[in-house]
């Protein structure tokens, strides 16, 4: 898996991809289904993963494999984001940064395979190498079991009752077979690879176009003074809107503009963050954007429910700028959501 770069803004796409590629021993860049951890060791647990405004278990988004050059301890690196979509909440936002050396306790020091391992199957694993088991809906750390079977592991009542209705009931009896009849709940997002591109390596495409010129001197000067008339009357919102439009004209299906670092591109005007909203790192440093979310990435959710769903604007993932070194836990960053704003 390609990892991210921060001297340049990187572009992400999402597409479809073989269930393999989208494990963690190939640290994915992914959209959807359950997250593949970095490191079993130190995982946030249900209490980090529930909502901040409702309290329900909170739905893995998308996580980042973005490596630091040079700094050992960085050599993998993974930002994992969850979000609420239990309505009328869907609202909640949390964002997880994990890191290890290339010697580590978890994985090769070799990279990953290119290929498929043989037997590759579409089995769902529940537990970690460290012995953690992992909830059987969303697949984050899954401390309660069922009292029936033992074998099944939930984050929580809820999800345990939604794997109930789902067929656990049934499978309850056959724990021997739970691995291999795990459903693909509902509550997951639609799985998805997150391709990278730079930005200055795109090039727009050639479009021709029609010589307006004669239309254009034919409406006169009618048509420069209502242009004059719009400008006057343009407000500092659409100029923002628009600017946002332009920058991602090039690549509209772009989900997820990435680099340490750098300014935002933000859809409206309201609700800016300034630099005393963004709370310093535990460790004492200034927090830096690496990343945002752009809603682009909502057509591939398929979450929409009555007009109550996810919704954003932008997604700006902000990050310790020293990568503070965690061992081999998981910290937890900051999420800044900002919505679309309705124009006149």
């Amino acid at each position: 898996m390609a990892a991210l770069r921060s001297a340049a803004v990187e572009l992400g796409f999402a597409e479809e991809a073989p269930a393999w590629r989208l494990r963690s021993e190939q640290f994915p860049s992914k959209v959807g289904g359950r997250p593949a951890w970095l490191g079993a060791a130190g995982l946030p647990g249900p209490g980090a993963l529930a909502c901040g405004l409702c309290g329900r278990p909170l739905a893995f988004l998308l996580q980042v494999y973005a490596p630091l050059t040079g700094r050992a301890d960085a050599f993998h690196r993974s930002l994992f984001l969850f979000c609420c979509r239990e309505p009328p909440c869907c609202a909640g936002l949390r964002v997880f940064r994990n890191q290890l050396p290339r010697k580590n306790d978890f994985y090769s020091y070799d990279p990953p395979p290119e290929d498929p391992p043989p037997g590759t199957g579409d089995s769902v694993c529940l537990q970690l190498k460290s012995g953690a088991h992992l909830c059987r809906v969303c697949g984050c750390l899954g401390p309660k079991a069922c009292s029936r079977c033992h074998k099944a592991h939930y984050c929580s009542r809820e999800h345990q009752a939604l794997d109930w209705r789902m067929g656990h009931k049934q499978a309850c009896a056959q724990p021997d077979q739970l691995d291999h009849i795990v459903p693909d709940h509902k509550f997951l997002f639609p799985e998805f690879e997150i391709v990278i591109e730079t930005e200055d390596e795109i090039t727009p495409e050639v479009v021709e176009k029609e010589d307006d010129s004669e239309i254009v001197e034919s409406m006169g000067e009618a048509l420069e003074e209502e242009l004059d008339s719009m400008a006057k009357h343009e407000s500092q919102e659409d100029k923002i809107f628009q600017k946002f439009k332009t920058q991602i004209s090039v690549e509209p299906e772009q989900i997820l503009r990435y680099g340490r670092g750098i300014t935002p591109i933000w859809i409206s005007g309201e609700k800016i963050p300034q630099e005393k909203d963004i709370p310093d790192c535990p460790c004492g440093a200034k927090r830096i954007l690496e990343f945002q979310v752009m809603p682009q990435l909502l057509n591939y959710l398929k979450a929409d429910s009555l007009g109550c769903s996810v919704d954003w604007g932008v997604l700006a993932i902000f990050t310790c700028a020293e990568s503070c070194s965690l061992g081999s836990g998981y910290a937890e960053e900051f999420v800044w959501k900002q919505d679309v704003t309705d124009t006149p």
